[in-house]
């Protein structure tokens, strides 16, 4: 067995000991392709795409969301905010298909 000399969890070969240590470093080596986020291990970001989980709730509506960057775009509609802007006449819309 491979213990773990920060928290004393064991592994039963040397790989998983070794992936297990990104835990204790903070690294987040790996980052989902939609939204950008950084995660310490790749299945958390399969797990939480593909399950029914929806965690974060919009505080004004209650609508829920997978990921806090899906939160955050949605949250745009209740701000009013407009970020994306015309080229060619200089007016501001949401969402960027609008333009």
């Amino acid at each position: 067995p491979y213990k773990c000399v920060k928290c004393g969890k064991s592994f039963s070969n040397s790989f998983c000991l070794i992936h297990h240590h990104i835990i204790h470093t903070g690294e987040q080596p790996y980052r989902c392709r939609k939204c950008w986020k950084s995660f310490s291990d790749y299945s958390i970001i399969h797990q939480r795409l593909r399950s029914e989980e929806r965690p974060y709730k919009c505080g004004e509506c209650g609508k829920s969301f997978k990921l806090t960057s899906y939160l955050n775009h949605h949250q745009k509609i209740h701000t009013g905010e407009r970020s994306y802007e015309c080229s060619k006449c200089g007016k501001r819309f949401w969402p960027r298909a609008h333009v």
